[in-house]
């Protein structure tokens, strides 16, 4: 089936879907000018990463050639600025990427006010001065675990969550990690490589798999990626949450993000900023 696009109860969202690319659409402004440029950049952005999906699931340190198309080409320019000294492919940025796109066309051909597309978690947003957009944050089972508020004046264009519940595979252990970034494609990759960095390697409680053995498509290929974890310490917990804040720090002091919050069974911890609002019993801001 091709892409399919409709609007929600109230007509002020957006649903567009092709394959395993779902996206809700918010805007405020010129609505209808912005869905419509939606709708139309929409057509064909699986097509294009389907026409690169090989190239698109090698390391970026093995990559000798461009991508053609657009959003290839943001998930490539994501991974390789946050990627340089570890393991990452563009596919790490592929929903970020893609809301990004949306949200560009929107912009380009509207004037608004407020815009977001949500990409199953990974949002793509437009702030003008004097606006803001706030959400939830929750774990995979649906508890609170705080929220996040970000303002026009932040400078931030990108939301994204990864972790070890969620729709891809992960090297570490963190239950969550939420980047906030300039764009979503750079908050898709760091939220990624940050929560591959929550982890405890060697512990006799956290179990792992070959990517590959799971899933024989996985570009992760024969990487051991973890299938489970045991309740754990409060003292594993905050080690394996600063080993996740050491590369978060990395990110902060090189402007690649703005901020993040990290969660591990009931623990956090996060960047210094206003956006977070955790709710863990025990919390260390760095």
């Amino acid at each position: 089936m091709g892409p399919t696009a409709h609007l929600l109860q109230g007509g002020t969202r957006l649903h567009l879907q092709h394959g395993p690319i779902d996206l809700i659409i918010g805007a405020d402004g010129q609505r209808k000018l912005a869905f419509e440029a939606a709708m139309v950049r929409f057509e064909t952005i699986l097509d294009e990463l389907v026409a690169e999906l090989p190239q698109l699931r090698m390391a970026i340190k093995q990559q000798a050639g461009s991508f053609a198309g657009a959003v290839a080409q943001r998930m490539s320019e994501a991974a390789r600025s946050l990627g340089a000294h570890t393991f990452v492919t563009p596919m790490a940025a592929v929903a970020g990427a893609v809301a990004d796109e949306v949200l560009v066309a929107m912009c380009a051909a509207a004037k608004l006010d407020r815009a977001y597309v949500n990409n199953g978690g990974d949002i793509a947003l437009h702030l003008a001065n004097g606006f803001r957009f706030k959400t939830a944050m929750v774990d995979h089972a649906g508890r609170d675990c705080g929220q996040i508020i970000i303002h026009g004046q932040d400078g931030i264009g990108g939301i994204a969550t990864s972790g070890r519940h969620g729709r891809s595979f992960s090297l570490g252990i963190a239950d969550s990690v939420t980047v906030l970034a300039p764009n979503a494609a750079r908050a898709d990759v760091a939220a990624t490589l940050i929560a591959n960095a929550v982890d405890l390697p060697g512990h006799p409680l956290v179990t792992r798999s070959a990517a590959c053995e799971l899933d024989e498509t996985s570009d992760l290929e024969d990487r051991s990626v973890v299938t489970g974890c045991g309740v754990l310490s409060d003292q594993d917990c905050q080690k394996a949450l600063q080993s996740g804040m050491a590369r978060t720090a990395q990110y902060c002091q090189g402007n690649l993000i703005h901020a993040a919050a990290l969660f591990l069974q009931g623990h956090s911890s996060t960047t210094n900023g206003p956006q977070f609002a955790p709710k863990t019993k025990k919390v260390a801001y760095v």
